[in-house]
């Protein structure tokens, strides 16, 4: 909980103590409610409370999240609403989501890795959609809106749609930076 604290205070410029993102922060709420719900998921017999629960929370936050999805540690999802996160999706620590991001599936076949994998440290702007079990490298970061469905190297900028991958004008530029080199990063 006190990294998930500490993760929402750095990402969150709004965000004025731990005891405001802790109690208005609908993004912390469904990722405190993932974290119990996926341990509910790997017990024996305990996926359809989990997942019964996981709607619950869906209609309390606006959040989805599927309790089999797995999420790295200091995750943050600012603003939350309608984001959703499927069953075989993959996260990796330190990445952030803002609202209406969509890690969705590209297939109906039962029994495979459907949604994508999100390496550490990303950020995934409003509205994006990173679709199929595509793997998205460490350090990226996806412009708003953009419709991602092919890999994204690590280090890269993805804009658009569909989205076009980009690399930083030099390796050390800063993500800050990055989105005045980009403009489709702030849309």
């Amino acid at each position: 909980i006190r990294e998930d604290l500490d993760a929402a205070m750095l990402r969150d410029p709004a965000a004025e103590t731990r005891l405001d993102v802790a109690v208005n922060s609908p993004g912390l709420h469904a990722i405190w409610a993932y974290r119990g719900l996926h341990r509910l998921w790997q017990k024996p017999g305990g996926r359809p409370a989990a997942r019964a629960l996981s709607t619950v929370v869906r209609s309390l936050t606006g959040v989805e999240i599927h309790p089999g999805a797995q999420i790295g540690r200091r995750f943050f999802i600012d603003h939350g609403m309608g984001v959703v996160i499927g069953a075989t999706a993959v996260v990796g620590d330190d990445v952030m989501l803002y609202h209406g991001v969509t890690l969705g599936g590209r297939t109906l076949a039962r029994g495979t890795k459907r949604h994508p994998t999100v390496g550490d440290r990303g950020t995934i702007g409003a509205g994006a959609r990173v679709l199929g079990d595509i793997e998205i490298g460490d350090d990226v970061q996806i412009g708003a809106n953009s419709v991602v469905v092919k890999p994204v190297p690590a280090g890269a900028v993805a804009t658009g749609i569909p989205a076009k991958v980009r690399f930083p004008e030099r390796p050390d530029e800063d993500p800050y930076d990055a989105l005045f080199a980009e403009p489709a990063l702030f849309i």
